[in-house]
């Protein structure tokens, strides 16, 4: 796609934090046109929810990302929190003036991926921006001395003059009286000798000899300015368009252990601030998940009666669907272990494995605008058991993916759209002692969004975006638990190409509205823009 091409956009961060109450009545109304300076980025998801006890605050980095030489540091445990956390947040302080595009950066502390992240986009005058992520989960790694090593890649010169300014926290809020110590994994590992393998990612992991639950976490990103930014718009080579790939846009990410599938799911379409090229869409508010690259799970408990007999295995991270000898994709992976405290040893083994044939079916017709639509799909269901020191526990993984789409574009792409779907649905059943417990989780992706202009003057983005998900669990048909996200963005946004930055007359609005629910929980957020002007914010709950 020749005009997204241009906006050489890459990376994703966590939750940006920004103005909280509803905006005053006679706020000033917004300029008729995008001006030099624009409000700080800000989203409409919660910020992390932490308890009113004792914290204790350590700098992981503070520094300025001028090009790609990564910043090394070395993290102590804070003193005076001791080892007992209920909640452990990470923030990161931003802020870039100039002229600059998005960046991709990661965060890692003794080699866990912690964080990955990408940029706001800066106006001339600048701007500054927060980025807040519960790590809770990495507990485990936090409690010792570890090296630190952070990357935001940059290049800095006379055209491209934004240094990128960051420091980065974590901050421990002590276990004590109601605020319970966290439910962590006992170990986060990493892959030893990862190394890219053609186009996949892999490496080898021992894990402890009585785990007796094991995640791994894929922080999946198709990036680097190249096509596979863009993958959920590339057409086979018959087709007159400038993103190929012989199979169409059908992605799918893949876990094996020992070279047999153990693990899919779907990526998130995530749009970084430079994409569609159109960056004025993105100036204030990202799209979702563009500074919240959250990871992909996948349950590998039913593998963990091969993996529990203390020899390396080979852990192979693959993207279904990329172009042979293509990259663009980064997959690092963390490996989750929960241990069995009464057992030295925790035996079993892998009970069932079905997989149905890969579904990708492709269709293009050809006119004044092109037409190409797209359907793909896959299941995968594991099972496995292990003798712990509770009794038998079996678990079944059960996850179906699927995406469809319709891609439209005229002669030179000056017109260009898309709307897709892709869902990700997983059930996991536990069966042990007792009554047995399913979790169904239901996750939908959607995109709606249309260029036109791109080979004039003028060009416009209408997008709308949305990323939603459903989980319910269950203990002997009764409810225990539930949560449902909605988070969708829209925005319209128009600029004159190829001019000096003030005569672009660029405008543009975007809305995002962000709801979680779940037991005791309520959070329901609108923010609008007009112009890089913040024009509402109002809460729900």
């Amino acid at each position: 796609m020749r005009q997204l091409l241009r906006a050489l956009c890459a990376g994703a961060a966590a939750l940006a934090l920004g103005a909280g109450p509803a905006l005053a009545a006679g706020s000033p109304e917004p300029p008729a046109e995008f001006g030099t300076d624009w409000h700080d980025p800000v989203t409409a998801a919660p910020p992390v929810s932490v308890p009113d006890t004792t914290s204790c605050t350590v700098t992981l980095a503070d520094t300025e990302f001028r090009d790609y030489t990564p910043y090394k540091s070395t993290y102590t445990p804070p003193k005076g929190c001791g080892t007992r956390w209920n909640k452990v947040v990470l923030r990161l302080d931003g802020s870039v003036a100039g002229r600059q595009y998005d960046r991709l950066g990661y965060l890692r502390v003794g080699g866990v991926e912690v964080l990955r992240t990408s940029t706001p986009e800066p106006s001339p005058d600048g701007i500054a921006w927060k980025v807040e992520k519960d790590v809770t989960r990495y507990a485990a790694t936090l409690r010792s001395p570890q090296p630190v090593e952070m990357l935001i890649g940059n290049l800095v010169n006379e055209t491209y003059t934004g240094v990128i300014k960051v420091k980065a926290t974590l901050t421990f809020y002590t276990a004590e009286g109601r605020a319970r110590p966290a439910a962590v994994p006992d170990r986060v590992l990493t892959l030893d000798g990862a190394h890219e393998a053609g186009t996949a990612y892999e490496g080898t992991v021992i894990t402890p000899r009585n785990s007796e639950r094991i995640v791994a976490e894929v922080y999946a990103t198709g990036s680097g300015g190249g096509c596979e930014e863009f993958w959920y718009l590339t057409v086979p080579d018959a087709a007159p368009y400038s993103c190929k790939a012989a199979d169409g846009p059908y992605r799918e990410v893949r876990v094996a252990v020992d070279g047999r599938l153990a693990g899919i799911a779907a990526p998130h379409p995530t749009i970084w601030t430079g994409g569609w090229s159109n960056p004025f869409l993105w100036y204030v508010i990202p799209a979702p998940r563009a500074f919240d690259v959250r990871p992909l799970e996948y349950d590998l408990t039913p593998f963990a009666g091969l993996l529990n007999d203390g020899r390396p295995h080979r852990i192979t991270v693959s993207v279904a669907g990329v172009p042979a000898g293509q990259s663009g994709w980064s997959t690092p992976t963390n490996i989750l272990v929960w241990q069995d405290a009464k057992a030295s040893r925790v035996t079993g083994a892998l009970t069932g494995h079905t997989e149905s044939t890969p579904e990708n079916s492709t269709a293009y017709t050809p006119g004044a605008t092109h037409r190409f639509t797209a359907e793909g799909g896959h299941s995968l269901t594991v099972s496995g058991y292990l003798d712990t020191s509770h009794g038998r526990v079996a678990t079944t993984v059960r996850r179906t993916v699927a995406a469809s789409s319709a891609h439209h574009w005229t002669g030179g792409e000056a017109t260009d759209g898309l709307r897709a779907r892709w869902t990700d649905d997983e059930t996991v059943t536990v069966r042990g002692r007792g009554p047995a417990t399913t979790t169904r989780t239901q996750r939908a992706y959607t995109l709606d969004g249309e260029i036109t202009g791109a080979t004039g003057p003028r060009l416009r983005t209408v997008l709308t975006t949305g990323d939603r998900a459903e989980s319910v669990t269950l203990r002997g048909g009764v409810r225990t638990g539930w949560s449902r996200l909605d988070d969708t963005y829209t925005g319209d946004a128009a600029y004159n190409q190829n001019v000096p930055r003030d005569q672009r007359h660029a405008t543009g609005v975007s809305r995002e509205r962000y709801r979680l629910t779940g037991p005791g929980l309520c959070h329901d957020r609108t923010i609008a823009t007009a112009q890089g002007t913040l024009t509402e914010d109002r809460n729900r709950c």
